[in-house]
C-alpha cells in the first residue's frame, strides 16, 4: 500500500487526515472531472425547438473571437479561447472565472 500524503501539511504515514475535511493527495488524484466548454446560448420559443430537426441551425449569443466557458463538472472554472491545428480543437485558458458573470449570461 503506497503511503498517504496530507495535502495540508504534507506528511506522510500518519494514516488520517491531521485536521478535519483534510484530504490525501492520493484520493483527490483519484478524481476524474469533467470538462466541458460552452460556446454559446440561446433562448428559444419550445414551438419553434420542436419543430427544428436535421440541419436546423441554432443562432448563439456569441461570436467568432468571443472567449467561451471552461466548465468543470458544469460549474464555470475559467473562461478560454478556440485553438484549431490541423483537424483537432483545443482551448487556451486565458483567465479565471467570474462565477456572478456566467450567471448573468455574459462575457
Amino acid at each position: 500500500m503506497r503511503p498517504l500524503t496530507c495535502i495540508r501539511c504534507n506528511a506522510s504515514n500518519h494514516g488520517r487526515a491531521c485536521l478535519p475535511g483534510t484530504y490525501f493527495v492520493s484520493q483527490v488524484n483519484a478524481v476524474n472531472i469533467e470538462i466541458s466548454v460552452l460556446l454559446g446560448r440561446s433562448i428559444l420559443p419550445m414551438q419553434q425547438l420542436l419543430r427544428m430537426g436535421r440541419g436546423a441551425v441554432i443562432p448563439l449569443d456569441a461570436k467568432t473571437n468571443d472567449e467561451v466557458w471552461i466548465l468543470a463538472n458544469n460549474h464555470p472554472i475559467a473562461r478560454g479561447e478556440i485553438q484549431i491545428s490541423d483537424d483537432r480543437i483545443a482551448i487556451q485558458v486565458t483567465r479565471a472565472a467570474d462565477v456572478y458573470d456566467y450567471m448573468a449570461g455574459g462575457a
